[in-house]
């Protein structure tokens, strides 16, 4: 079974940005699931791929690399408990990850892997929903054209 690999193109960090996301303190997990016929590298793209954003607001290079590091041994520790199916992951470090102990960066990604790698359901996929993207739910009321005011009751009018 193939181990967690390295995300290396930004192509590949915005398309996992545009997947679910799950949020803790610590940090933000993006991921989605891959196509089954997907290419990586010239061979098929198998496992997960994971990929880190530490941005500058959260301190400076040594505390950046210090909660890369961490991140990594993270995810060494969650190695064979991770989700096998194919997807990308990107984790968007916060500044408590510096200090969180490491049994809680463990749990965090952990949960983050297994919200952001589930499979796809009926209502993720186009087949599933209903109308378009922005299609009411069934039985709401039918929108109308432009929005008009309520306008008061007459006998309830406060001088």
């Amino acid at each position: 079974m193939p181990s967690i690999q390295r995300l290396r193109r930004r192509p590949d960090f915005l398309a996992a940005a545009s997947g679910r996301r799950y949020h803790t303190e610590r940090m933000t997990a993006q991921g989605r699931v891959r196509e089954p016929d997907e290419m990586r590298d010239g061979g098929p793209a198998e496992g997960i791929y994971l990929g880190f954003t530490i941005t500058k607001r959260v301190g400076h290079a040594t505390e950046r690399n210090r909660i890369r590091r961490r991140l990594r041994g993270a995810v060494a520790a969650v190695g064979d408990d991770a989700p096998r199916g194919p997807a990308d992951v990107v984790l968007v470090a916060r500044r408590p990850a510096l200090d969180a102990a490491f049994d809680t960066l463990v749990d965090d990604l952990r949960r983050a892997l297994k919200a952001v790698t589930k499979p796809r359901g009926p209502k993720d996929t186009p087949e599933g929903r209903r109308g378009s993207p922005g299609a009411a739910a069934p039985g709401a009321r039918p929108r109308t054209g432009a929005h008009v005011p309520r306008q008061p009751n007459p006998g309830k009018i406060k001088p």
